[in-house]
């Protein structure tokens, strides 16, 4: 990959023509359809709509125009994903043309563009764009965590998780853990709006205090969990501490930009599942 550094302490120039390439398809392709577009379903039950599709395919030519590599996107098959991690892992793109579909199709304003190049299996830069509220979230590994091109400056945690404002997707969690965090919740809010890539930005800039998931695909978390750990969140998933190592194609989360509320979270979720 190339530097292409202007300085250490500001958004590198390949990652502002990232952000560039991110707007330009979000406005051409993207909002022009919100509230107006059909949706099917794939084979998975999630929902597709022309502009997943037009978004990913006018964002992989911006792309490779910055900088080749193999793309792989969400709209993607299983078949053709996979193909492409396989022959690709050393170096490639991956992208979310449009997280938080059901959201775009039902008119609720939670709905992003998620890019990331990997390196030998590691996300080394990710970005992160909200078209409504044109906020772009990016980082760059060992380069910080930055917000519209400005670095990230996180709101203050809350004391401790009995304060907490958590984002979590129940749904994707097991029986007791969903029934335990509904019933007798550790914190003392709880949101969760439907587009992953988003969450992560949102904890990173501590909008939420912990973000727990149970189980996301490459493209949900890919550029996220970089944002985050750069923004100088911790990460890991329900089973095991080593979250840049679980399966790619199915990765639980728990998160916390704070490390004391971090480790309070993880604790409490390890001693309930």
């Amino acid at each position: 990959m190339e530097n292409r550094n202007g300085d250490n302490h500001g958004m590198s120039a390949m990652l502002k023509a990232i952000a560039a390439a991110m707007k330009l398809v979000a406005e051409k392709e993207i909002l022009p359809r919100y509230l107006k577009v059909a949706h099917q379903k794939k084979v998975d039950g999630s929902l597709c709509t022309e502009a997943d599709v037009a978004a990913q395919e006018a964002l992989a030519q911006r792309l490779q125009a910055i900088h080749q590599a193999p793309v792989l996107g969400e709209e993607m098959t299983l078949a053709q994903q996979e193909a492409i991690w396989g022959n690709g892992k050393q170096e490639l793109w991956c992208i979310d043309p449009l997280d938080g579909t059901s959201n775009f199709v039902h008119g609720l304003p939670y709905f992003a563009v998620s890019v990331a190049l990997i390196r030998d299996g590691q996300t080394v830069l990710g970005a992160v764009y909200d078209p409504v509220a044109k906020e772009i979230f990016a980082a760059e590994r060992g380069r910080g965590a930055f917000l519209n091109g400005e670095r990230m400056q996180p709101r203050k945690s809350a004391l401790d998780i009995s304060g907490a404002l958590a984002n979590v997707d129940l749904k994707r969690l097991d029986g007791k853990l969903a029934a335990m965090l509904a019933s007798n919740p550790p914190y003392a809010s709880q949101r969760n709006f439907g587009a992953s890539t988003l969450d992560w930005c949102y904890t990173a800039c501590g909008r939420y205090d912990m973000y727990l998931h149970g189980g996301q695909k490459l493209w949900d978390y890919a550029a996220g969990s970089l944002i985050l750990q750069e923004a100088g969140g911790q990460v890991c998933c329900l089973e095991h501490d080593d979250f840049s190592h679980a399966n790619i194609w199915q990765r639980s989360v728990v998160a916390a930009l704070d490390g004391d509320i971090f480790h309070a979270w993880k604790s409490w979720i390890r001693a309930h599942q």
